[in-house]
């Protein structure tokens, strides 16, 4: 079934707005159309580049340089050292491990779902496309630290790799790395947790997961009575990431004091109204993908919610989201935060639960391709 799922009929694609997957009549020789997606009609519209039509031979070789080690300097670490499938492609540290034996700034972002959703990459927003993304932490000298033309040349040098290349795109390039990779990541669609099957009316939710459900998609609104945690406001209800249009993507979440307030997509963008500004995580899969925020400060999905209840920073450039965001009706005061009960906290938690989606995290076309060869 889940074959099925993710191999759907090409017009489903089309429809969706994938009509440009198969312009590839440049190519030569003519690789092969993926044929479409598993993905729920409720994510939305999606594109790719016309210069970068899905086809199997451009994921399966995408696939392979994501996990080997060649596409760094020291050949000792992959895409898949920082993205590990089994958590959603994160790592599990609060900030990724650098070259240097110091943390990097930033945690590993889990990579799902990256065809919906706001098309800047990386937590400040810096890449403007998954071609550009893939290419940055290769070079970056304190990831993979990889020279470009280095690495073009040691993949001419592997028959395989030749060969692969020549299928899907028809030389090694460092253009054709990018988009393998970003072929590959277009590819990683999870869409099969107890939510979706709840959405497809396949699963029924419990008791305490639907509380959390209509939590999860409701603003509070004292004035009638409606009582909600907010999460919707930022993560689109069925992607559960950040919008698409324009730099409704990324928000100012409440964790530092403007003295302490990190540059964030103000580094980009040059604009102070962005400091603080941080990509909208997706919160798919978001039970196995601890720890939280773009610096991993907070350990567990309890903290979060605490900080969201209680503990929002409030600075010039806060979300008005979160800012005026309360369950209670008390007078107007210092105290930013949600005031949820313990059993309504409880009740979200169960909810993001019920996006852990097993199979992808376990589904063998996403896995190491290494593993098993002689």
């Amino acid at each position: 079934m889940a074959e099925q799922r993710w191999i759907a009929a090409v017009a489903a694609a089309v429809a969706m707005g994938g009509g440009a997957f198969f312009a590839v009549g440049a190519l030569r020789p003519d690789p092969t159309p993926v044929a479409g997606f598993s993905a729920p009609f409720v994510f939305g519209r999606f594109s790719v580049p016309q210069d970068n039509p899905l086809t199997e031979e451009a994921f399966a070789l995408g696939r392979r340089l994501f996990y080997d080690p060649l596409l760094s300097g020291g050949n000792d670490r992959s895409c898949a050292t920082c993205h590990i499938q089994r958590l959603a492609f994160t790592d599990g540290l609060p900030r990724a491990a650098g070259l240097d034996a110091e943390d990097l700034d930033f945690s590993s972002m889990s990579l799902v779902n990256l065809l919906w959703g706001q098309e800047r990459f990386f937590w400040d927003g810096r890449a403007l496309g998954l071609e550009q993304q893939a290419l940055l932490p290769i070079q970056n000298p304190r990831e993979m630290a990889q020279d470009l033309e280095g690495l073009v040349s040691e993949l001419n040098g592997s028959r395989r790799y030749r060969r692969m290349f020549r299928q899907a795109y028809g030389d090694v390039s460092s253009e054709n790395i990018a988009r393998a990779l970003a072929t590959f990541m277009r590819m990683l669609i999870s869409a099969d947790s107890k939510y979706d099957r709840f959405l497809r009316g396949e699963a029924k939710l419990s008791e305490q997961e639907e509380l959390g459900r209509k939590l999860f998609m409701a603003h509070p609104d004292t004035k009638a009575s409606l009582r909600g945690g907010n999460c919707i406001d930022c993560h689109s209800q069925f992607l559960t990431s950040g919008f698409r249009d324009g730099l409704d993507g990324f928000s100012n979440n409440g964790l530092d004091r403007d003295e302490d307030l990190p540059a964030g997509l103000m580094a980009v963008t040059g604009n102070p109204a962005h400091k603080g500004f941080f990509k909208v995580p997706t919160l798919r899969n978001i039970a196995v993908t601890a720890p939280y925020m773009h610096d991993g400060r907070l350990r567990t999905l309890e903290d979060v919610m605490d900080h969201y209840n209680d503990g929002v920073v409030v600075s010039d450039t806060l979300s008005p989201l979160i800012l005026e965001a309360d369950n209670t009706t008390s007078p107007p005061g210092p105290f930013v935060g949600l005031r949820l009960t313990d059993d309504e906290k409880a009740a979200i938690i169960a909810f993001l639960h019920t996006l852990t989606d097993e199979a992808f995290l376990s589904d063998d076309r996403f896995s190491n391709p290494f593993e098993g060869e002689t």
